[in-house]
C-alpha cells in the first residue's frame, strides 16, 4: 500500500511536482482553504497513552491523526522503554490495543520523547514501519478531509483541523495532554489550491 499526496479541496491525488514546500521555523498561523480562521502549524504536541498503571508519552505535529494510530515505536536500545517491549498501550478514544514495537530505523531517541506514535495510513514514514511490522492501516479521513467513522463517534464528520482542536481538548479532559512547543517543519501545499497536502 502506497501513500499519495492528497488535496482535500480538489478531492484527488496530486503529483509531487504539484506540491510546493514551505519551511516553518516556529508556530505559524496559515490560512487554509475551507477554514474561516487560520490554522496553527509548526507545533509539536505531546500526550500520553496509558499502559496499565503507567503511561508512554509521544509527540507529534499532527495530533489529529492519532485517531488512526495502530502502534507505538521505540528504539530497542532505549533504556527508558525497555520495560515496555511487547506490551500494549490502550487508545484513549476507542480502546484499541497498540503494540509497543521496537524500530531502530525510524525512531530517534533524541527527538521528542523517543517514543513515536505510528499511523501507517497517514504518514509515509509510518507506512514503512507498518509494512515492516505488519500493522493495520486505518484511514480516518473522507476524501474532503473530514474525520470518518474510523476516527470514532466523538470526532466523526469534523474537518481535519477542527478535529485537531477537538482531539487536544479531549486529551486535556482525560488528563493525557502533556504540552506543546514550537517545531520546525516542512509543510506541503498544493500549488493550485494552497491546501495543506494530506
Amino acid at each position: 500500500m502506497g501513500l499519495v499526496n492528497w488535496d482535500c479541496i480538489l478531492r484527488t491525488a496530486i503529483s509531487d511536482i504539484e506540491v510546493d514546500y514551505e519551511d516553518i521555523k516556529v508556530r505559524t498561523l496559515l490560512k487554509v482553504p475551507g477554514y474561516e480562521k487560520p490554522v496553527e502549524l509548526g507545533v509539536l504536541t505531546s500526550f500520553a497513552y496509558p499502559i496499565g498503571g503507567e503511561e508512554i508519552v509521544v509527540a507529534t505535529t499532527r495530533v489529529e491523526i492519532m485517531l488512526g494510530d495502530t502502534a507505538i515505536a521505540v528504539r530497542p536500545d532505549d533504556e527508558r522503554y525497555m520495560g515496555f517491549h511487547g506490551k500494549f498501550a490502550i487508545h484513549p478514544f476507542n480502546g484499541r490495543k497498540l503494540p509497543i514495537i521496537c524500530d531502530a530505523i525510524l525512531v530517534d531517541k533524541n527527538f521528542g520523547t523517543g517514543a513515536v506514535k505510528i499511523t501507517p495510513a497517514h504518514d509515509p514514514n509510518d507506512s514503512e514501519v507498518g509494512k515492516r511490522h505488519n500493522l493495520e492501516f486505518i484511514n480516518i479521513f473522507t476524501d474532503d478531509g473530514k474525520t470518518n467513522s474510523n476516527g470514532g463517534p466523538e470526532f466523526a464528520g469534523m474537518p481535519r483541523f477542527k478535529a485537531r482542536e477537538a482531539v487536544v481538548a479531549a486529551l486535556h479532559k482525560r488528563g493525557l495532554y502533556k504540552g506543546a512547543k514550537d517545531n520546525e517543519m516542512r509543510l506541503g501545499l498544493c500549488s493550485r489550491t494552497k491546501d495543506v497536502v494530506e
